[in-house]
């Protein structure tokens, strides 16, 4: 999987978004411990509100902004997108009070919705081959999952000698430092065979998304990753502290797990798209997700919180399930449209799977305050379940050939 490095514009972008996913990292670590801070066991609703607000952003703005910048060279895109965020993060040390959290979060994201799907639309110009396009997928999906599990253990260490508001510090490096490896790359120019009017060009790609049957598919199994995620991303801290008694490093312990999970399901799993459909990994990973959600919200109503070995073991799993759906997107994607209409395509995906996910985020945090963590986990664990089964109806496998997309 490496060699793919080898190819030098992928390797620097690869190095721009690993380094500004660990900034990243760590802004969630310390968003949720300052959140603790400021609202106590209510830290789950207000961190819940955060991340819906940071949905909002990426779900209102994504396509508008992805429009909005079609005609700009792609590297000037990415790097003023970087210098944003960068700022956005440098003021967010001095927040006191939850609506400061929640304004600086929000442009933090309307700068990330200019800069995900841009980068992502990249990626399958530069790789002709789809066997290195799954590999450079593959990789970048494993940044993800670096981050996840190298951004705790930093965070844990960086918290023995200093205050999590440093660790934003951190988050404002990561994204320089990306800028300046993108600054550094020979970016492919995007390609532009006709004008569109503007309100054309926000709502292309999603008549592109909805109109493909494995696309349809693809949403509500966007669905059921939002469903298992948003119990991991919000609850984690309140789960950690209140059912477990554990800190800051126990947190980061968690978080580590779900990304030891994800990472080693992105390890393997080129090797298993070269022989499965991506449809049958994709539906499995979905299904051992909602699945396990399901029995250990049960568990944990009929007799207690399972041992803290456990819920690692639990968090990783997700963690690998989740990977499995995530992985293989970007291949339905490319075969779903040529290189003029990828860009938009990129952005309705990002724009739509946020939507997903602006319907868990709060329902998580809500309802974890409500009505307990285990009951949420149950109820978030029956719409993953039902999303799973959607989207079996929505993606039917071909009936002669086994399903390639």
């Amino acid at each position: 999987m490496l060699a793919i490095l080898r190819n030098p514009t992928y390797a620097r972008l690869f190095s721009a978004q690993l380094v500004a996913l660990l900034g990243t990292g760590l802004l969630t670590i310390a968003l949720g411990l300052i959140a603790y801070d400021i609202a106590g066991g209510d830290a789950g609703r207000v961190l819940g509100i955060a991340l819906t607000i940071k949905m909002l952003a990426y779900v209102g703005l994504g396509p508008f902004l992805t429009a909005a910048v079609a005609n700009l060279p792609r590297k000037t895109v990415l790097i003023a997108a970087d210098l944003v965020r960068a700022a956005a993060a440098l003021c967010l040390p001095f927040i006191e009070t939850v609506w400061q959290i929640y304004l600086l979060v929000f442009l933090l994201q309307a700068a990330s919705a200019t800069f995900t799907p841009t980068f992502q639309a990249i990626i399958p110009q530069i790789f002709d081959d789809e066997g290195e396009y799954t590999r450079a997928l593959s990789l970048s999906r494993l940044a993800y999952d670096i981050e996840n599990l190298i951004s705790p253990v930093l965070a844990g260490l960086l918290l023995l000698v200093v205050t999590y508001s440093t660790l934003f510090v951190g988050t404002t490096l990561g994204f320089l430092a990306s800028a300046f490896l993108v600054f550094g790359a020979n970016l492919p120019e995007a390609v532009v065979t006709q004008q569109r009017r503007f309100i054309d060009r926000v709502t292309h790609g999603s008549r592109i998304y909805l109109a493909t049957p494995r696309l349809r598919g693809l949403l509500a199994l966007n669905m059921a990753v939002s469903s298992v995620g948003a119990v991991m991303i919000v609850n984690t801290v309140v789960i950690v502290r209140v059912a477990y008694g554990g800190g800051d490093t126990k947190f980061a312990m968690a978080l580590a797990a779900a990304g030891g999970g994800s990472m080693l399901s992105a390890l393997v799993l080129p090797r298993v798209l070269d022989q499965l459909s991506d449809r049958r990994v994709m539906l499995t990973g979905a299904t051992v997700s909602a699945g396990l959600l399901m029995l250990a919200g049960l568990w944990v109503l009929a007799v207690g919180w399972p041992v803290w070995v456990v819920f690692l073991l639990l968090w990783f799993a997700l963690g690998a399930g989740n990977s499995a759906i995530q992985t293989p997107t970007g291949r339905l994607l490319r075969r779903s449209a040529e290189d003029v209409d990828r860009p938009a395509l990129f952005a309705a995906q990002f724009a739509l799977s946020h939507a997903c996910w602006l319907l868990a985020y709060p329902a998580a945090g809500i309802l974890g305050a409500e009505i307990g963590q285990a009951a949420t986990m149950v109820l978030l664990a029956f719409v993953a379940l039902s999303s799973v089964l959607l989207a079996r109806r929505l993606w039917v496998s071909p009936p002669l050939a086994p399903d390639r997309v």
